[in-house]
């Protein structure tokens, strides 16, 4: 497997970009391949759980993370388009609170490595989107946590402009913490 990774100003999360072979019929991509996602990335990690999501255009999900059993995720977008979003949620780390975005589609075929410790969300740019992710641990719900997707400390850019009105979020990301009470990773 081909795969480009170009690391993101997160440095542990980086942006993957399969060789896809396409001509007249459609096109070919081997979506994962352990060996060179461990080579392009650095991280040796054991995908234990794939999910995937349906949204409408403008359904914000995020910014989600679990503090315990926390999860690193290989996220990609089959149909659609989403501005995909990653915050670091570590105490310890000099970029701590930053955050970096990238557009996701299945045109565009990349996907983003979002390692444990941070929090992860996306908002829906196309009419529909189908989102895929692989995760490191098990979905463990008693220690889910979000971050407030418009706090200020940490300042994202969402391509709100995109949008027909404010974005549509679920009761429990209307009820996401702000960054000063949000729990963090050591």
């Amino acid at each position: 497997m081909t795969l480009t990774a170009t690391p993101t100003r997160l440095p542990e999360v980086f942006i993957l970009e399969p060789k896809v072979f396409g001509d007249s019929r459609g096109f070919f991509m081997e979506s994962f391949n352990q060996q060179a996602f461990e080579r392009a990335t650095g991280a040796q990690v054991q995908f234990v759980q794939d999910n995937h999501s349906r949204s409408g255009h403008g359904v914000l999900r995020g910014l989600h993370y679990q503090i315990k059993q926390a999860q690193g995720k290989l996220v990609r977008v089959t149909h659609g388009r989403v501005w995909d979003v990653a915050v670091d949620m570590r105490e310890s780390s000099p970029r701590k609170g930053q955050w970096v975005g990238v557009e996701l589609s299945s045109d565009n075929h990349r996907q983003l490595w979002v390692p444990a410790g941070f929090a992860h969300g996306f908002v829906v740019l196309s009419e529909t989107a189908d989102f895929l992710y692989k995760t490191t641990d098990y979905y463990a719900p008693e220690h889910e946590r979000a971050l407030r997707w418009d706090d200020p400390h940490v300042g994202i850019e969402w391509p709100l402009d995109t949008l027909r009105g404010a974005p549509l979020l679920s009761h429990k990301d209307q009820q996401a913490l702000s960054w000063e009470n949000a729990p963090r990773f050591p």
